[in-house]
C-alpha cells in the first residue's frame, strides 16, 4: 500500500482539508502531512503528543472489535477544526479540515480511497 499515494488522493478530495498524513504505532508522522501553504494551528511537539493520544484511542477502541466490529473511522468536531482517523492495519491514517468540509460524506469517499 502506498501510503504517499493515499495521502495526495485523499488531500486532492477537498481544498478545505488541512492534513492528510500516515501516522505509525509509535506515534510517528510516516508519510504525507500539512497541505502547502498551510501552518499547522499547534507547534511540532504538540503534534507529536496528537499523534501519540490518536494510536492510544485506536487502541483502545480495539478492544470493542469483536462486540461491536472494528472501527472505519473516528471523527472529532471541535471548534477550530474536523478531525478524523481511519485505521489502516496497525497504522491510522489522520485527516484534519476545515470547519466547511462535508463531515457526512467526505469520511466515505476517504474510505473508498483506503480500500481500492
Amino acid at each position: 500500500m502506498d501510503y504517499d499515494e493515499i495521502c495526495k488522493k485523499v488531500a486532492s478530495l477537498d481544498p478545505n482539508i488541512r492534513f492528510a498524513g500516515i501516522i505509525n504505532e509509535n506515534g510517528r508522522l510516516v508519510a504525507g502531512g500539512m497541505r502547502q501553504g498551510i501552518s499547522s494551528l499547534e507547534d511540532s511537539r504538540d503534534d507529536e503528543m496528537l499523534y501519540m493520544e490518536l494510536v492510544l484511542r485506536a487502541k483502545m477502541r480495539r478492544e470493542f472489535d469483536k462486540v461491536l466490529g472494528p472501527v472505519e473511522f473516528a471523527m472529532s468536531y471541535r471548534e477550530k477544526l474536523t478531525i478524523m482517523s481511519f485505521p489502516i492495519k496497525e497504522h491510522i491514517l489522520l485527516v484534519s479540515g476545515e470547519k466547511g468540509i462535508d463531515f457526512a460524506t467526505l469520511p466515505f469517499k476517504i474510505l473508498k480511497i483506503i480500500r481500492s
